[in-house]
């Protein structure tokens, strides 16, 4: 089957799905008034110098201070161009380290700075930034002030990278460096040419407006979603893209036309009369990619749980139990399993820290199996991933580069019964605690007092447990009132003394 990117646009949202196989495999939302600040270049001023940190707090008009760590001045970093595909990123990069100067001799506070942002705002973090711009383009990538030439890793053609390496050598002004993205392999010069000269004239244009601004400004915004898609997802790949908005349609046709031709032709408008995500089995996989608990095909079955440190991703056998030896049981659920949540991160953008808490093996080489099987299965990833060798309790640790929320965090909220916990205390042990308070508080006889709860913790009191709050009444020689408020959060409740 083939490769297809579809894009839903509103007036509230746009959103874009990559599908492999008919599969969704990657998913995008800006939302009206939420767009993400990732590539944006701003003026800001360095409000805070954190010596014991090495970094240092910029003001660029956002609502939080954004965070500038010394490496991403420095240059050498390694988590700072998240714009760019995995395999154009930092390992690539040129290392410059200024004689490893401190934060303190390279900023001070009140100095104004460019810099560019390189992580949205996510929690209770500001933006991460860095003073090392780069311009993506469809083919290259312009970074200026860097003598360096760069080629995808995912050329694998030596011949080709070669032939791109002096391309770029030839094409390069002094004082400008270039990483050949992967799209670069299949064009021409002139189209290579022709991206170089459109970011040649949109730095000049960063610099003329860097000149006039006050900070903190935004001096360029990053092209929105539906353009970035056409820029950063159209790969040799993938087939054709299908939008269902005509004015966008018309929008990306035209700026196609102008910069990327070729691409031109593989723009469709989606006419359809179901909706273009509901047409394609969209909604259905992104729903099931907001469950917490995923069922395989053999009866097996992985947990996925996100906190704020980590992702945790158990894996069980559930129903499957083969028709060999344990042993073998577990490695076809294990097996079974990596390609789900290879699928799944991937899916559901999960970055960071994860843990994978396969079932144990004992045999070392099956254990390497499931290494293997991850890594491979993790190489369509357009994020940077590491992975580790499996550990003696069946986990493997893998990090993968986080540079927007997941999926999770930004379809939904956090439960406001809960309140992110996940759990609320049971019926019967808000009960409990009623009962205890009532039996240790201390009361003048005769008090009348009232209890409101959660209608079921209430309906609790006034039937199984009403001997026990009788038993509190005449041992008090005190009147209980149990009263029901269907609004009450089932852990609330208060006590209080009726007025005469």
């Amino acid at each position: 089957m083939s490769n297809e990117l579809l894009i839903n646009v509103t007036k509230q949202e746009c959103r874009v799905a990559l599908l492999e196989g008919g599969q969704v495999v990657e998913f995008y939302i800006e939302r009206k008034g939420d767009s993400s600040y990732v590539g944006n270049i701003y003026k800001g001023r360095v409000v805070k110098v954190l010596k014991g940190m090495q970094a240092c707090f910029v003001d660029i008009g956002l609502d939080k201070a954004a965070f500038l760590y010394v490496d991403d001045i420095r240059g050498g970093i390694k988590e700072v161009y998240p714009f760019l595909e995995a395999d154009e990123g930092t390992d690539i990069l040129p290392k410059i380290d200024f004689k490893d100067a401190s934060i303190e001799e390279l900023v001070q506070e009140g100095q104004e700075i460019l810099v560019q942002v390189a992580k949205d705002p996510m929690g209770t973090k500001g933006a991460r930034v860095t003073s090392r711009i780069t311009l993506p383009g469809r083919y290259v990538v312009l970074m200026p002030g860097v003598e360096h030439i760069g080629v995808s890793r995912k050329i694998e053609n030596e011949e080709k990278r070669k032939q791109l390496k002096e391309l770029a050598s030839k094409i390069k002004p002094p004082g400008f460096g270039l990483i050949m993205r992967t799209v670069s392999e299949d064009a021409t010069q002139e189209e290579i040419q022709k991206d170089i000269d459109f970011l040649f004239l949109l730095w000049d244009n960063i610099q003329k407006k860097k000149d006039k601004a006050h900070a903190p400004s935004l001096i360029h915004s990053e092209f929105d979603l539906v353009l970035r898609s056409l820029r950063d997802f159209m790969t040799q790949d993938v087939d054709r893209m299908i939008i269902d908005n005509y004015i966008e349609w018309q929008r990306l046709k035209e700026f196609a036309q102008v910069y990327f031709p070729r691409l031109a032709d593989k723009i469709e408008l989606y006419e359809g009369e179901e909706p273009i995500f509901d047409a394609f089995g969209i909604e259905v996989d992104l729903e099931r990619a907001l469950h917490r608990k995923i069922w395989l095909k053999s009866g097996g079955y992985i947990v996925i749980d996100q906190t704020e440190a980590m992702t945790v991703i158990d894996v069980n056998t559930g129903k499957y139990v083969g028709k060999e030896n344990l042993e073998d049981t577990i490695l076809r659920t294990n097996l079974e399993a990596v390609k789900e949540i290879a699928y799944q991160i991937r899916l559901r953008n999960l970055g960071g820290i994860i843990l994978i808490d396969f079932i144990d093996m004992e045999k070392e080489e099956n254990k390497q199996k499931i290494i293997n099987a991850m890594t491979e299965a993790m190489k369509k990833d357009r994020a940077k991933t590491t992975i580790y060798n499996i550990t003696e309790l069946g986990i493997v640790q893998m990090t993968r580069k986080r540079t927007r929320e997941s999926l999770e965090h930004i379809l939904c909220d956090s439960c406001p019964y809960c309140e992110g916990k996940g759990r609320v205390k049971s019926i019967k042990t808000v009960a409990y605690e009623i009962l205890r308070k009532l039996r240790f508080m201390t009361v003048p006889q005769g008090t009348e007092l009232t209890v409101v709860a959660n209608s079921s913790v209430a309906d609790l009191l006034t039937d199984e447990e009403r001997d026990s709050i009788e038993e509190i009444e005449n041992t008090k020689k005190i009147r209980i009132t149990i009263k029901k408020d269907m609004m009450l959060h089932q852990e609330n409740y208060s006590i209080h003394k009726n007025m005469p």
